[in-house]
């Protein structure tokens, strides 16, 4: 797994971009596998754990009645997290995980192994091409193995998004 982290590393150094994650059910993996590759500090800024509603709410400013309305296992929840984590932190990138690891947790609508990933984007000033993107998966496997597929599956998400750039 290291590997995906250091093609990832590697994609934003040639481009001299930065990363930073709001986690929550990787509860700073996705941080941790990052900096496992020596030089990380070139293009990771930081990782927010945002485990509770309060936490996604103060420091990546989730919407009340988002959370709300769709819980934090969603795809509005998702984005905004991507998307506040990319802007406080003012970088190129921001990537958020939301899920439902288990054992428990899990509803009909969202099974345990759901997990959105959000990535976003910031373009340059005045050039209107940041975005913000959001995938729904569904993993599965006990708690630690959907915790450790969605470390994978953001790193490559990221790494798809970054060189798709070119």
């Amino acid at each position: 797994m290291t590997q995906i982290a250091e093609r990832l590393g590697d994609a934003l150094r040639e481009r001299d971009h930065t990363l930073a994650t709001a986690e929550s059910c990787t509860g700073g993996l996705i941080g941790a596998r990052i900096t496992d590759v020596p030089g990380s500090s070139d293009y990771f800024d930081r990782s927010l754990v945002t485990y509770a509603y309060g936490a996604k709410e103060q420091l990546l400013g989730v919407n009340r009645e988002d959370l709300d309305a769709h819980g934090a296992v969603s795809e509005p929840v998702a984005r905004q997290m991507a998307q506040g984590v990319r802007d406080t932190a003012d970088v190129t990138w921001g990537v958020s995980t939301t899920g439902v690891a288990g054992p428990s947790g899990g509803t009909p609508d969202t099974p345990v192994g759901t997990v959105f990933i959000g990535i976003a984007y910031a373009g340059p000033w005045g050039s209107e091409s940041s975005y913000t993107t959001v995938e729904r998966y569904q993993f599965d496997g006990d708690r630690a193995t959907v915790r450790e597929k969605t470390v994978e599956q953001a790193l490559t998400d990221v790494l798809d998004e970054v060189e798709s750039l070119e």
